[in-house]
């Protein structure tokens, strides 16, 4: 499990890239890369990075569900995810 700090700074950055998202739009197509470098570091979407919605866990995210490997296995044990059961054959 992620520290709660860790997990308050991504959305913190998630609402500061929200933010300053159609400024950040009009500056590039404007090519005023000189405001652009004036605005916060965080506002910029490259620097957030995906986490696991339930633990936080930053390593081995599956995009098309927003968990992280371990806990989509367990979700998926417990029949928790339409759509997905253990393969056997």
């Amino acid at each position: 499990m992620a520290k709660e700090s860790m997990k308050a700074r991504e959305r913190k950055r998630a609402k500061i890239v929200a933010k300053y998202a159609e400024k950040r739009k009009a500056l590039k197509e404007a090519g005023d890369y000189e405001a652009l470098q004036k605005l916060p570091k965080n506002a910029s979407p490259i620097r957030m990075h995906n986490r696991c919605k339930l633990t936080g866990r930053p390593k081995g995210y599956m995009r098309q569900f927003g968990v992280s490997r371990v806990t989509f296995r367990e979700l998926a044990n417990q029949g928790l995810i339409p759509g997905v059961r253990k393969a056997s054959w």
